[in-house]
């Protein structure tokens, strides 16, 4: 995952935690597909440092999470992040649900 930030970004100082707009991901850039615990998630980097994750095999299309700053995350920890995720989905709906 390091070899998709390769300018090794400095961060924006006016940005606000909590505020993403929806995106993409970054211009030109591929992701990556993982499988972890029998799920596919879509790995991307996105403008913000971080990494949207896309889950590939939910019964919601569309349906994923982000984390940010993730520059300089190993694979491991990238796992580690999507099984952070499932932990949190009711799988009678599919989403992680709001107490």
């Amino acid at each position: 995952m390091k070899a998709i930030y390769p300018d090794g970004g400095g961060g924006d100082p006016e940005a606000m935690p909590g505020v993403c707009p929806e995106t993409q991901g970054a211009a030109g850039v591929r992701s990556l597909t993982l499988a972890v615990d029998g799920e596919s998630f879509a790995l991307s980097p996105n403008e913000f440092g971080g990494t949207d994750y896309a889950w590939l095999s939910g019964p919601n299309p569309g349906y994923g999470f982000g984390v940010s700053p993730t520059r300089s995350l190993s694979l491991d920890e990238h796992m580690e992040n999507i099984r952070n995720f499932l932990a949190q989905v009711d799988p009678a709906t599919g989403y992680i649900e709001d107490d």
